[in-house]
Protein backbone atom coordinates (compact mmCIF):
# COMPACT_ATOMS: atom_id res chain seq x y z
CA UNK A 1 0.00 0.00 0.00
CA UNK A 2 1.55 3.60 -0.56
CA UNK A 3 0.89 6.03 1.90
CA UNK A 4 -1.89 7.56 0.47
CA UNK A 5 -3.98 4.48 0.15
CA UNK A 6 -3.01 3.38 3.68
CA UNK A 7 -4.60 6.25 5.59
CA UNK A 8 -7.84 6.46 2.97
CA UNK A 9 -8.64 2.70 3.97
CA UNK A 10 -7.91 3.54 7.43
CA UNK A 11 -10.70 6.42 7.30
CA UNK A 12 -12.82 4.31 5.31
CA UNK A 13 -12.63 1.02 8.07
CA UNK A 14 -11.46 -0.85 5.79
CA UNK A 15 -8.16 -3.45 6.20
CA UNK A 16 -4.44 -1.79 5.81
CA UNK A 17 -1.01 -3.36 5.66
CA UNK A 18 -0.03 -1.40 8.58
CA UNK A 19 -0.92 1.23 10.94
CA UNK A 20 -1.12 4.84 9.48
CA UNK A 21 1.50 7.14 10.46
CA UNK A 22 0.27 11.08 10.35
CA UNK A 23 2.72 12.73 13.23
CA UNK A 24 2.67 17.08 13.02
CA UNK A 25 5.95 18.28 11.97
CA UNK A 26 6.71 21.54 12.05
CA UNK A 27 9.44 22.89 13.71
CA UNK A 28 11.45 19.32 13.60
CA UNK A 29 10.70 19.05 9.44
CA UNK A 30 12.32 22.50 9.27
CA UNK A 31 15.45 21.60 11.15
CA UNK A 32 15.13 18.32 9.19
CA UNK A 33 16.00 19.98 6.23
CA UNK A 34 18.32 22.74 7.75
CA UNK A 35 15.68 25.72 6.76
CA UNK A 36 15.30 28.62 8.91
CA UNK A 37 11.41 28.76 10.26
CA UNK A 38 10.64 32.17 9.61
CA UNK A 39 11.63 31.20 5.73
CA UNK A 40 9.70 27.46 6.25
CA UNK A 41 6.30 29.88 7.10
CA UNK A 42 6.75 32.38 4.50
CA UNK A 43 8.17 30.39 1.47
CA UNK A 44 6.09 27.74 0.40
CA UNK A 45 8.64 25.84 -1.60
CA UNK A 46 10.66 25.89 1.60
CA UNK A 47 7.74 24.19 3.27
CA UNK A 48 7.67 21.77 0.63
CA UNK A 49 11.21 20.58 0.60
CA UNK A 50 11.30 20.25 4.32
CA UNK A 51 7.99 18.00 4.36
CA UNK A 52 9.28 15.74 1.73
CA UNK A 53 12.81 15.21 2.96
CA UNK A 54 10.84 14.33 6.77
CA UNK A 55 8.50 12.23 5.17
CA UNK A 56 11.16 10.49 3.01
CA UNK A 57 13.54 9.89 6.03
CA UNK A 58 11.10 8.72 8.56
CA UNK A 59 8.31 7.06 6.54
CA UNK A 60 5.31 9.03 7.23
CA UNK A 61 2.08 8.46 5.29
CA UNK A 62 1.39 12.20 4.57
CA UNK A 63 2.95 15.79 4.12
CA UNK A 64 1.53 18.68 5.66
CA UNK A 65 1.28 22.41 5.18
CA UNK A 66 0.66 23.48 8.82
CA UNK A 67 3.15 26.18 9.97
CA UNK A 68 1.64 28.24 12.18
CA UNK A 69 -1.75 29.96 13.31
CA UNK A 70 -1.49 33.39 11.97
CA UNK A 71 -1.66 33.23 8.19
CA UNK A 72 -5.77 33.94 8.00
CA UNK A 73 -5.07 36.79 10.85
CA UNK A 74 -2.31 38.32 8.90
CA UNK A 75 -4.33 38.60 5.46
CA UNK A 76 -7.36 40.51 7.56
CA UNK A 77 -4.71 43.17 8.67
CA UNK A 78 -4.10 41.72 12.33
CA UNK A 79 -0.17 42.88 13.78
CA UNK A 80 2.00 39.37 13.34
CA UNK A 81 5.34 39.20 15.12
CA UNK A 82 7.90 36.94 12.94
CA UNK A 83 11.15 35.52 14.28
CA UNK A 84 14.39 34.35 12.56
CA UNK A 85 13.68 30.81 14.20
CA UNK A 86 10.52 30.43 15.57
CA UNK A 87 6.73 30.82 14.64
CA UNK A 88 5.12 34.01 13.55
CA UNK A 89 3.15 35.02 16.70
CA UNK A 90 -0.31 37.17 16.82
CA UNK A 91 0.25 40.42 18.78
CA UNK A 92 -2.71 40.12 21.50
CA UNK A 93 -2.45 43.46 22.74
CA UNK A 94 -2.74 44.90 19.23
CA UNK A 95 -6.01 42.40 18.33
CA UNK A 96 -7.44 43.46 15.07
CA UNK A 97 -11.28 43.35 16.86
CA UNK A 98 -9.95 45.32 19.99
CA UNK A 99 -12.88 47.14 19.26
CA UNK A 100 -15.43 44.92 18.16
CA UNK A 101 -17.30 47.19 15.84
CA UNK A 102 -14.69 46.59 13.37
CA UNK A 103 -15.99 43.33 12.82
CA UNK A 104 -18.84 45.41 10.83
CA UNK A 105 -16.57 46.32 8.51
CA UNK A 106 -13.93 43.77 8.24
CA UNK A 107 -14.01 42.23 4.44
CA UNK A 108 -12.97 38.26 3.99
CA UNK A 109 -9.51 38.72 2.33
CA UNK A 110 -8.99 38.00 -0.99
CA UNK A 111 -7.48 34.42 -1.87
CA UNK A 112 -6.03 35.53 -5.47
CA UNK A 113 -4.11 38.05 -3.47
CA UNK A 114 0.01 37.34 -2.49
CA UNK A 115 -0.87 36.94 1.10
CA UNK A 116 -0.22 34.24 3.55
CA UNK A 117 -2.94 32.11 2.60
CA UNK A 118 -2.32 32.08 -1.08
CA UNK A 119 1.53 31.15 -0.02
CA UNK A 120 -0.35 28.26 1.83
CA UNK A 121 -2.65 27.02 -1.02
CA UNK A 122 0.78 27.15 -3.75
CA UNK A 123 2.43 25.16 -1.25
CA UNK A 124 -0.37 22.40 -1.41
CA UNK A 125 -0.14 22.39 -4.78
CA UNK A 126 3.27 21.88 -5.13
CA UNK A 127 3.40 19.13 -2.30
CA UNK A 128 0.72 17.44 -4.52
CA UNK A 129 2.60 17.63 -7.59
CA UNK A 130 5.37 16.10 -5.97
CA UNK A 131 3.87 13.21 -4.12
CA UNK A 132 1.98 12.45 -6.91
CA UNK A 133 -0.65 9.57 -5.38
CA UNK A 134 1.90 8.49 -3.10
CA UNK A 135 0.79 9.75 0.16
CA UNK A 136 -1.99 12.22 1.58
CA UNK A 137 -1.60 15.99 1.04
CA UNK A 138 -3.09 17.58 4.28
CA UNK A 139 -4.29 21.03 3.87
CA UNK A 140 -4.92 23.07 7.22
CA UNK A 141 -7.19 25.74 8.44
CA UNK A 142 -8.13 26.92 11.95
CA UNK A 143 -11.39 26.40 13.50
CA UNK A 144 -14.04 29.17 14.73
CA UNK A 145 -13.04 29.09 18.75
CA UNK A 146 -9.17 29.33 17.19
CA UNK A 147 -9.20 32.09 14.83
CA UNK A 148 -11.85 33.85 16.64
CA UNK A 149 -9.48 34.07 19.40
CA UNK A 150 -6.85 35.47 17.13
CA UNK A 151 -9.31 37.99 15.96
CA UNK A 152 -10.34 39.51 19.29
CA UNK A 153 -7.65 38.23 21.97
CA UNK A 154 -8.14 34.61 23.73
CA UNK A 155 -8.86 36.39 27.02
CA UNK A 156 -11.70 39.27 25.58
CA UNK A 157 -13.09 36.19 23.58
CA UNK A 158 -13.29 33.90 26.84
CA UNK A 159 -15.16 37.29 28.70
CA UNK A 160 -17.18 37.60 25.11
CA UNK A 161 -19.63 34.52 25.76
CA UNK A 162 -20.41 35.55 28.91
CA UNK A 163 -20.80 39.32 27.82
CA UNK A 164 -21.74 39.40 24.60
CA UNK A 165 -22.83 35.89 22.51
CA UNK A 166 -24.57 37.88 19.85
CA UNK A 167 -20.74 39.28 18.55
CA UNK A 168 -19.73 35.96 19.51
CA UNK A 169 -21.95 34.51 16.99
CA UNK A 170 -21.12 37.30 14.31
CA UNK A 171 -18.01 36.43 14.66
CA UNK A 172 -17.66 32.65 14.12
CA UNK A 173 -20.56 33.22 10.96
CA UNK A 174 -17.77 35.54 9.36
CA UNK A 175 -14.17 33.05 10.61
CA UNK A 176 -16.15 29.74 9.54
CA UNK A 177 -16.98 31.37 5.88
CA UNK A 178 -13.22 32.01 5.32
CA UNK A 179 -12.28 29.07 6.31
CA UNK A 180 -14.59 26.74 3.80
CA UNK A 181 -13.11 29.04 1.35
CA UNK A 182 -10.11 28.99 2.43
CA UNK A 183 -9.91 24.99 2.41
CA UNK A 184 -12.03 24.97 -0.88
CA UNK A 185 -8.86 26.64 -2.61
CA UNK A 186 -6.50 24.19 -0.72
CA UNK A 187 -8.41 21.03 -1.55
CA UNK A 188 -8.77 22.58 -5.70
CA UNK A 189 -4.72 22.92 -4.94
CA UNK A 190 -4.69 19.09 -4.41
CA UNK A 191 -5.26 18.38 -0.24
CA UNK A 192 -6.94 15.51 0.21
CA UNK A 193 -7.41 15.97 3.87
CA UNK A 194 -8.17 19.25 5.46
CA UNK A 195 -6.86 19.57 9.13
CA UNK A 196 -8.86 21.97 11.53
CA UNK A 197 -6.93 23.55 13.95
CA UNK A 198 -9.11 25.05 17.45
CA UNK A 199 -6.58 25.04 20.48
CA UNK A 200 -9.04 27.48 22.04
CA UNK A 201 -11.53 25.31 21.95
CA UNK A 202 -10.32 23.55 25.00
CA UNK A 203 -10.48 26.00 27.46
CA UNK A 204 -14.21 26.49 27.36
CA UNK A 205 -16.03 23.74 28.92
CA UNK A 206 -19.18 21.69 26.98
CA UNK A 207 -22.01 23.91 27.52
CA UNK A 208 -20.17 27.05 25.70
CA UNK A 209 -18.86 24.63 23.44
CA UNK A 210 -21.95 22.92 22.29
CA UNK A 211 -23.77 26.15 22.27
CA UNK A 212 -21.08 28.20 20.19
CA UNK A 213 -18.39 26.21 19.06
CA UNK A 214 -19.95 22.64 18.03
CA UNK A 215 -22.38 24.12 15.41
CA UNK A 216 -19.78 26.32 13.54
CA UNK A 217 -17.41 23.40 13.38
CA UNK A 218 -20.07 21.41 12.31
CA UNK A 219 -20.87 23.51 9.23
CA UNK A 220 -17.07 24.25 8.56
CA UNK A 221 -15.98 20.00 8.42
CA UNK A 222 -19.55 19.33 6.47
CA UNK A 223 -18.36 22.08 3.81
CA UNK A 224 -15.13 20.56 3.56
CA UNK A 225 -16.33 17.02 3.31
CA UNK A 226 -18.47 18.16 0.58
CA UNK A 227 -15.61 19.05 -1.87
CA UNK A 228 -14.69 15.16 -1.41
CA UNK A 229 -11.36 15.82 1.43
CA UNK A 230 -11.73 14.23 4.37
CA UNK A 231 -11.20 16.61 7.96
CA UNK A 232 -8.55 15.68 10.69
CA UNK A 233 -9.57 17.50 13.67
CA UNK A 234 -6.98 18.67 16.22
CA UNK A 235 -7.91 20.55 19.38
CA UNK A 236 -4.57 20.78 21.50
CA UNK A 237 -5.30 20.86 25.98
CA UNK A 238 -7.47 18.71 27.90
CA UNK A 239 -10.32 18.20 25.83
CA UNK A 240 -11.85 15.66 28.29
CA UNK A 241 -14.82 17.58 28.77
CA UNK A 242 -15.75 18.23 25.92
CA UNK A 243 -14.84 14.29 23.62
CA UNK A 244 -18.73 13.84 23.11
CA UNK A 245 -18.93 16.94 20.67
CA UNK A 246 -15.45 16.30 19.11
CA UNK A 247 -16.66 13.16 18.13
CA UNK A 248 -19.96 14.64 16.56
CA UNK A 249 -18.54 16.44 14.64
CA UNK A 250 -18.11 14.13 11.50
CA UNK A 251 -14.70 14.50 11.27
CA UNK A 252 -12.86 11.60 9.80
CA UNK A 253 -9.37 11.93 12.09
CA UNK A 254 -9.91 13.17 15.63
CA UNK A 255 -6.23 14.17 17.80
CA UNK A 256 -6.11 13.32 20.86
CA UNK A 257 -3.43 15.74 23.14
CA UNK A 258 -1.58 13.60 25.61
CA UNK A 259 -3.44 14.67 28.77
CA UNK A 260 -6.53 12.80 26.97
CA UNK A 261 -6.78 9.32 27.75
CA UNK A 262 -7.74 7.26 25.14
CA UNK A 263 -9.75 5.38 26.47
CA UNK A 264 -12.24 8.35 27.91
CA UNK A 265 -12.32 9.17 24.00
CA UNK A 266 -12.87 5.94 22.58
CA UNK A 267 -16.11 5.65 25.15
CA UNK A 268 -17.24 9.34 23.86
CA UNK A 269 -16.82 9.05 20.50
CA UNK A 270 -17.89 4.96 19.80
CA UNK A 271 -16.00 2.23 17.58
CA UNK A 272 -16.08 4.30 14.57
CA UNK A 273 -14.23 7.33 15.25
CA UNK A 274 -10.19 6.73 14.24
CA UNK A 275 -8.10 8.57 16.77
CA UNK A 276 -4.50 9.56 16.43
CA UNK A 277 -2.23 10.10 19.47
CA UNK A 278 -1.40 10.71 21.70
CA UNK A 279 1.88 9.91 23.69
CA UNK A 280 3.58 13.04 25.62
CA UNK A 281 5.35 15.37 22.56
CA UNK A 282 7.98 16.35 25.14
CA UNK A 283 8.70 13.68 28.17
CA UNK A 284 7.44 10.45 25.96
CA UNK A 285 8.64 11.51 22.57
CA UNK A 286 11.54 13.96 22.83
CA UNK A 287 12.75 13.07 26.10
CA UNK A 288 12.13 9.01 25.66
CA UNK A 289 13.94 6.38 24.74
CA UNK A 290 12.82 3.98 21.63
CA UNK A 291 11.45 1.37 23.89
CA UNK A 292 9.83 3.30 26.09
CA UNK A 293 8.42 5.46 23.23
CA UNK A 294 7.12 1.81 21.54
CA UNK A 295 5.42 0.72 25.03
CA UNK A 296 3.64 4.43 25.07
CA UNK A 297 2.71 4.12 21.61
CA UNK A 298 1.47 0.52 22.68
CA UNK A 299 -0.55 1.27 25.37
CA UNK A 300 -2.61 4.10 23.09
CA UNK A 301 -2.89 1.30 19.92
CA UNK A 302 -4.41 -0.43 22.92
CA UNK A 303 -6.27 2.00 24.29
CA UNK A 304 -8.28 2.64 20.86
CA UNK A 305 -8.39 -0.74 19.61
CA UNK A 306 -9.47 -0.20 15.68
CA UNK A 307 -8.95 2.99 14.16
CA UNK A 308 -5.74 4.05 15.08
CA UNK A 309 -3.42 6.20 13.42
CA UNK A 310 0.19 6.67 15.27
CA UNK A 311 1.08 10.33 16.45
CA UNK A 312 1.90 12.39 19.15
CA UNK A 313 -0.22 14.31 21.27
CA UNK A 314 0.50 17.32 19.30
CA UNK A 315 3.61 18.49 17.27
CA UNK A 316 6.99 16.72 17.37
CA UNK A 317 8.84 18.86 19.00
CA UNK A 318 12.28 20.23 17.82
CA UNK A 319 15.19 18.74 19.06
CA UNK A 320 13.66 15.50 19.24
CA UNK A 321 16.35 13.03 18.53
CA UNK A 322 16.23 11.14 15.23
CA UNK A 323 15.78 7.49 16.63
CA UNK A 324 13.14 8.64 18.87
CA UNK A 325 10.87 9.45 16.09
CA UNK A 326 12.12 6.55 13.87
CA UNK A 327 10.61 3.97 16.77
CA UNK A 328 7.09 6.03 16.08
CA UNK A 329 7.75 4.59 12.37
CA UNK A 330 8.77 1.13 13.75
CA UNK A 331 5.60 0.72 15.67
CA UNK A 332 3.67 1.58 12.95
CA UNK A 333 5.43 -0.71 10.47
CA UNK A 334 4.83 -2.96 12.77
CA UNK A 335 1.45 -3.22 13.96
CA UNK A 336 -1.84 -3.35 11.96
Amino acid sequence: MTGKERVLAALAGTETDRLPLMPITMMFAADTAGVRYRDYASDYSRLVEAQLRTAEEYGFDYVSAISDPAREAADLGAVVQYFDDQPPAIVESQALLADKDRLRTLRQPDLSARGRMRDRVEGVALLASRVGGDKVVEGWVEGPCAMAADLRGLNTLMLDFFDDPAFVEGLFDFVVAMEIEFARQQVRAGASLIGVGDAAASLIGPRFYETFVLPQELRLVAAIRATGARVRLHICGNTRKILRGMGQTGSEIVDLDSMVPIAEARAAMGPHQVLLGNIDPVRVLRDGSPDSIEAALAECHRQAGAGYVVGAGCEVPRGTPRENVLAMTHYARTHR
